[in-house]
């Protein structure tokens, strides 16, 4: 009977081309015991020890850490079990690391400084309920202590950013604009300014007849100013006061005159306020981030409206 031929340290490392001090390193963990000795103490393994070293190189070079390997080779967890954490764990550094690509674009296309390139960085590594926790607390103080149309805050709301895993530079750049704007102390002064001045109208029953007019009107209503500035109008003429006279009949209540100029300015002035171009960056930033449709902006019609209004 044949004795089972065995190897050193060195020989293993010709055979499998790893390192002697990697294999002395397993071994020492644990993860590689010897099968045998010589009379000098120096380690031997065998063809099995061979097949357990090829499989220990195979799980290290997927990424597996040494517990896990560990554990594979005990059979206290299944290779198919360590398999399916270790994809897990690959898909979120995939797309960590689709971000930190899509973060060096924008700043090779921005020629960003390092403190704007650090807070890009901490921005994209943010997770989706990171980024929707975000809008969900700047609503949350937008409203807080108010009383307001709730169904009208609920739709403001409803939009979350969801960044992809592969996100374009252009959504990427999008989604930091978008944050950095939600975090700017003038816009949510603008926005809570907004919500105050809404809550005190429906206190004082001035709220829910304009509201009414204008959503079931508005877009009837910017077609119509488009229209009018494609075809070179000004707000004073003929088309653009005719357009005044109709917002301001159709948002006044019984005891408001609308062809009052007084009544037509504060109306302007409400079409301002709620038209600010900031607010309607804020769509139009999420609509990039969740790669919807584009949608043309309304500021030169709402422009039209407002002289129009103001005469």
């Amino acid at each position: 009977m044949g004795t089972t031929a065995t190897f050193t340290i060195g020989e293993l490392a010709r055979r499998t081309g790893l390192p002697v001090k990697t294999i002395r390193f397993y071994s020492d963990e644990g993860l590689l015991p010897p099968t045998d000795r010589t009379d000098a103490g120096y380690r031997l393994y065998d063809a099995a020890a061979m097949a357990r070293l090829e499989l220990v190189r195979t799980l290290r070079e997927l990424g597996l850490g040494l517990a896990d390997v560990s554990a594979a080779l005990t059979q206290s967890a299944t290779v198919g079990e360590l398999a399916t954490r270790h994809v897990e764990a690959l898909d979120e550094q995939i797309r960590r690391l689709r971000l930190r690509r899509a973060v060096l674009r924008a700043v090779a296309k921005r020629d960003s400084e390092l403190e704007e390139v650090n807070l890009m960085n901490r921005l994209a590594s943010m997770s989706d309920e990171e980024r929707k926790r975000l809008v969900d607390e700047f609503w949350d103080e937008m409203v807080s202590g108010l009383e307001i149309d709730r169904q009208f805050y609920e739709r403001m709301r409803a939009g979350k950013p969801e960044l992809p895993d592969d996100p374009s530079p252009e959504q990427l750049e999008a989604w930091i604009e978008f944050a950095e704007l939600v975090q700017d102390p003038e816009f949510r002064a603008l926005i809570r300014g907004m919500s105050e001045t809404q809550a005190r109208q429906i206190r004082e029953g001035e709220f829910q007849q304009p509201a009414e007019a204008w959503r079931e009107n508005w877009d009837a209503w910017v077609t119509r100013a488009t229209s009018a500035l494609s075809a070179g109008e000004a707000p004073t003429s003929e088309v653009g006061q005719t357009l005044a006279a109709d917002i301001a009949a159709t948002s006044a209540r019984p005891d408001q005159d609308p062809s009052s100029p007084e009544f037509r300015r504060e109306l302007a002035d409400r079409f301002a306020t709620s038209g600010d171009a900031r607010a309607e960056r804020y769509w139009l930033l999420l609509g990039i981030i969740n790669g919807w449709p584009p949608f043309p902006t309304t500021r030169p019609a709402v422009g039209f409206m407002i002289d129009a209004l103001r005469g």
